[in-house]
């Protein structure tokens, strides 16, 4: 099978990422540090996964770091609650399903806004951009909220063979998307209704629900990522959970390989990228520099990723 060169490339990118923090940043090779960084990078991955499947579609979705954050307060809310304290595990098990819903139940909204009515994505995503967050700080009363569950911090800081769980969660979630793209008829239609909606619509694509499903699919994913989140940190923090996570998830799929325009799934790539934003972050963040000037390179990735998905003599 011939190598992907974009995938080599991105290789090649990690690697070289990689070898500069062994040479210039201190205790890199560390258990710690590595654990720190497949905790970090799994929740950017996930929410870049559902992403990636909203830009197929040749949409976008701002939403989705609101979505962690009212994913991540209403757990909380629920398992602290009085009947929480009296049923631990299950209102555990009760405030997952429950928060997993909700992220669900504004998956729906987003897509029903663009599949059903029209409304432009960016549009769309934008409403719950700006209320999702703000219900989430609504219902804490803008409080911060801390709890000792080990049950539900299994999430956030459980072990599987010596790895964090989420990054366990990360490779199964990246397979099952990635066969679903490759090996079902719902993955054909994805790429179709990305590569040209008009055609795959007289072609019989059932474009609406192939929409509907990916923005469904996004918000559960950043509802996932929202419940690690707040796992990892023992607290939740409307204000701050999933803040900015929307640069990163598209920064990771647009570094991974997928077109702003749509048409393209690549899941490992977007692995990758996930991974390299990532560790950009912590290369600067470990050597001194403020985060404020991570955000600024970051938005250079993005820049220069689109710059070279777009083809040359382009207008």
């Amino acid at each position: 099978m011939p190598v992907n060169p974009r995938s080599l490339a991105l290789l090649v990118a990690l690697l070289a990422l990689i070898l500069f923090n062994v040479a210039i940043t201190p205790n890199f090779l560390e258990w710690q540090t590595l654990s720190v960084n497949v905790s970090q990078v799994s929740t950017i991955a996930i929410v870049a996964i559902g992403m990636t499947l909203v830009i197929a579609t040749g949409g976008i979705d701002l939403s989705v770091g609101a979505v962690m954050a009212l994913a991540g307060a209403l757990a909380p809310l629920i398992f602290l609650s009085e009947f929480g304290q009296q049923a631990p595990l299950a209102m555990t098990l009760v405030a997952i399903v429950v928060a997993l819903a909700v992220a669900v139940a504004c998956g729906l909204f987003n897509g029903v806004l663009v599949s059903r009515f029209g409304v432009q994505p960016i549009i769309a995503t934008l409403v719950l951009f700006i209320s999702g967050r703000g219900l989430a700080q609504v219902l804490t009363n803008g409080n911060l909220q801390t709890f000792d569950n080990p049950a539900f911090e299994f999430l956030g800081a459980g072990r599987l063979l010596g790895l964090p769980f989420q990054g366990w969660l990360v490779v199964v979630i990246a397979l099952v998307v990635a066969w679903v793209i490759a090996r079902t008829r719902y993955g054909r239609y994805l790429l179709a209704t990305g590569g040209n909606p008009q055609a795959a619509r007289m072609a019989g694509v059932p474009v609406t629900r192939v929409k509907l499903a990916a923005y469904t699919s996004c918000a559960l994913l950043a509802g996932l990522a929202g419940l690690i989140t707040v796992a990892i940190n023992s607290a939740s923090d409307a204000a701050k959970n999933g803040n900015l996570m929307e640069l990163d998830a598209i920064a990771a799929a647009v570094v991974g390989g997928a077109l702003l325009k749509g048409g393209k799934a690549p899941i490992a790539g977007v692995i990758l990228g996930a991974a390299i934003i990532q560790l950009v972050r912590y290369t600067l963040l470990a050597n001194g520099v403020a985060d404020e000037v991570a955000l600024v390179v970051k938005a250079a990735i993005i820049v220069l990723a689109v710059y070279l998905q777009t083809p040359r003599g382009a207008h």
